[in-house]
């Protein structure tokens, strides 16, 4: 755990002014009043690009496993990990110097704070269930439960501090995204290459026929704690950045959308990839135009995930006569 926290803890203070030099040298090339004339616009879809991929690559894992409701789970225990954080912060930030009003300081705490407390519920769910032999929904909502209960006996001290919107935190501002924040998100996505190149191919197996891969010594057990650490890393980084509304609809819709016209799990897996990175950018090129134009804002987060559902709705009348085709 602690290599984990000493890495978000670097990332956190990553040197970024070279990013910002040269998204601001994209911005002046751009011609004036367009899209990419504006750089909060190039930093949005550069952070949009590297959620979706990221999400993307294990959507398909988080579906096949039946681990959707899971993944919700995790991002309701962010507001719990906040809670820690910020008893913590208010514990330990005087005796660093560190501003009790200063957001900035708050949240490079919180975010570490954020990811470990993930990792643990999300590894104290797999035990539980493996040790009690409950339902695995029944161990999960009580770790919901139990996470957003804690969040709930803060929820006053935090507004009062006026360190935490909780409105930015369900809805996300991908706009607002800093180059800093861009350069976790990278080392995310590489992170999640890494990891995913170990666990794909024996958690698809362990999925298909648990036996069969205890019986070619398969790892089990330790490849699902890697891929359960991998996706509260993902969950928590990535809601931080743009929102937990915009995280669970990227890990899942994508993912349900593919299976409907998908064949094998290589089309699973590249189709939610494709998926969640053209909804994307639809979505946000979708929200700037009608802003610029119609001087109708539409909320970014929201308008990606409405174009992700309304793709799902599609796929499950278009995805029968797709499959028929590929077949025939």
């Amino acid at each position: 755990m602690f290599p984990v926290s000493f890495l978000a803890l670097f990332l956190m203070f990553a040197p970024s002014e070279w990013l910002d030099r040269c998204i601001d040298s994209c911005a002046a090339l751009a011609p004036e009043n367009s899209f990419f004339a504006w750089n909060f616009n190039i930093r949005s879809l550069l952070a949009l690009v590297l959620v979706s991929l990221c999400c993307g690559a294990i959507g398909s894992l988080v579906i096949g496993g039946r681990m959707a409701f899971f993944s919700d789970a995790l991002a309701h225990c962010s507001f719990a990990g906040i809670s820690i954080g910020f008893l913590l912060f208010l514990l330990v930030g005087p005796l660093f110097d560190l501003g009790i009003k200063d957001e900035r300081a708050f949240w490079n705490w919180v975010t570490i704070i954020m990811v470990v407390f993930g990792i643990l519920a999300g590894c104290g769910i797999v035990w539980v269930r493996t040790r009690t032999g409950l339902s695995n929904d029944t161990v999960i909502g009580v770790f919901f439960a139990g996470a957003v209960g804690l969040a709930a006996t803060l929820r006053t001290l935090l507004r009062k501090r006026a360190l935490f919107n909780l409105e930015d935190f369900l809805f996300g501002s991908p706009l607002q995204v800093s180059s800093g924040q861009l350069l976790v998100l990278a080392c995310l996505l590489v992170v999640t290459a890494l990891l995913l190149a170990y666990v794909y191919n024996p958690l698809q197996l362990a999925s298909f026929n648990q036996s069969l891969a205890l019986a070619r010594r398969v790892p089990v057990q330790r490849v699902q704690y890697l891929f359960i650490i991998l996706l509260a890393l993902v969950v928590n980084l990535c809601l931080r950045f743009v929102g937990a509304l915009l995280i669970n609809a990227l890990l899942i819709i994508p993912a349900a959308t593919a299976v409907n016209f998908s064949r094998n799990m290589r089309q699973l897996f590249w189709g939610t990839i494709v998926l969640g990175l053209f909804l994307s950018i639809a979505g946000q090129w979708l929200s700037w135009d009608m802003s610029m134009g119609a001087k109708i804002d539409l909320g970014l987060s929201g308008t990606i995930v409405v174009l992700n559902v309304l793709a799902f709705l599609c796929s499950m009348a278009v995805g029968p006569w797709l499959r028929g085709r590929q077949t025939a």
